[in-house]
């Protein structure tokens, strides 16, 4: 990737100084006024790019493997990692003893001395 980058900004700067030189020996057209440096600098950017994607086709193409392996090895990192999560998970819900519907019901029911206080909490606000 980095090779790419480089080879493509060495075509761009080659276009810039190629440019440049035209721009200031009258064979092409100069800015207005002040903006013959961003004129210098747009065209070259013009010329570069069609120059960039034929001649670095092959470079472009490694680059984009290396793009999408890495993708492809973040993405099945991140799997590994659900998968743990989901095993201690998992793990954790097996350790854990099994109740049985009596006793989650017997749970879930309020005593007598209870259901009095909340009773009496609640004529008390009324």
């Amino acid at each position: 990737m980095l090779r790419y980058t480089l080879m493509r900004l060495g075509i761009f700067v080659g276009c810039l100084v190629v440019v440049w030189g035209l721009v200031y020996s009258g064979v092409a057209p100069r800015g207005l006024g002040d903006s013959n440096g961003m004129w210098v600098v747009m065209l070259a950017l013009v010329v570069s790019a069609p120059i960039s994607f034929v001649v670095l086709r092959k470079e472009r193409d490694r680059a984009s493997i290396q793009v999408v392996e890495r993708v492809d090895r973040m993405k099945s990192n991140l799997e590994a990692n659900r998968n743990q999560e989901d095993d201690a998970a998992d793990e954790a819900a097996d350790a854990a003893p099994l109740k049985t519907s009596a006793e989650a019901s017997a749970e879930t029911k309020t005593s007598p001395e209870v259901a009095g206080e909340v009773s009496g909490a609640r004529s008390r606000t009324a």
